[in-house]
């Protein structure tokens, strides 16, 4: 495990270019991301309440790419401890105030990426990854990660976009991505993503549509 750690290290380190762009991309979003994410604030209550179920009050979850807290703060309550992290020091900044005004205690937000050495092997109970995996430069490495992150039979719960299933939008956002006016989108299809998930030595659980008209997909994965 110590080797796909380093491998995903030096991945990082690599590709430090692309993630200094993406970092200024998203701190550049954050003071506008509630109002955007606003606009579909139906995922967000459906992404919480079919999560919820899933948690347990002696649970301690790592929220990856958490962006401005927008779950975290919501679901710590049925949890004992949160570490949330992003890329973005000023979503960071945004969650931490946030959960200070709300007098959350149990939430600990860090800007780190998924290799941080901070985070030990079987440190989490679950891991959160909502609308990060299709934004990934490896998701198998970063998949690979988690899992060795999880504590044995930990669970993995993922929400995405499928934009592969939409052959308009795939081609609008791979142009978008190009020119570099946003971070490049892999366009999965739900089957590929669910592939790709087992591979990184996890079991669906669960697995089916947020809303068919987005076809973002939701996914619950065991650790095997």
């Amino acid at each position: 495990m110590k080797e796909s750690i380093y491998s995903g290290m030096k991945y990082y380190t690599e590709g430090v270019i692309e993630m200094n762009k993406a970092e200024r991309f998203w701190d550049k979003t954050a003071s506008q991301y509630d109002q955007i994410e606003k606009k579909d604030e139906q995922t967000y209550h459906q992404i919480i309440q079919r999560t919820k179920p899933h948690l347990k009050i002696s649970d301690v979850v790592l929220d990856y790419g958490c962006g401005t807290g927008l779950i975290a703060n919501e679901i710590a309550e049925d949890v004992k401890e949160i570490c949330a992290i992003d890329l973005s020091s000023n979503m960071i900044l945004i969650a931490e105030k946030k959960a200070k005004e709300r007098n959350i205690a149990n939430i600990n937000y860090a800007q780190a990426i998924i290799f941080d050495e901070r985070y030990k092997k079987g440190s989490f109970d679950v891991i959160l990854a909502f609308h990060v995996l299709h934004l990934m430069e490896n998701e198998h490495l970063a998949l690979q990660r988690m899992n060795e992150l999880l504590k044995p039979g930990g669970l993995f719960i993922s929400a995405t976009p499928c934009v592969g299933e939409k052959v308009v939008l795939r081609s609008l956002l791979y142009f978008t991505g190009t020119v570099g006016l946003m971070p490049s989108i892999k366009s999965f299809k739900k089957h590929t993503l669910i592939d790709t998930i087992e591979k990184g030595s996890f079991s669906i659980i669960e697995a089916d549509d947020l809303k068919k008209s987005s076809h973002e997909f939701f996914i619950v994965a065991r650790k095997l």
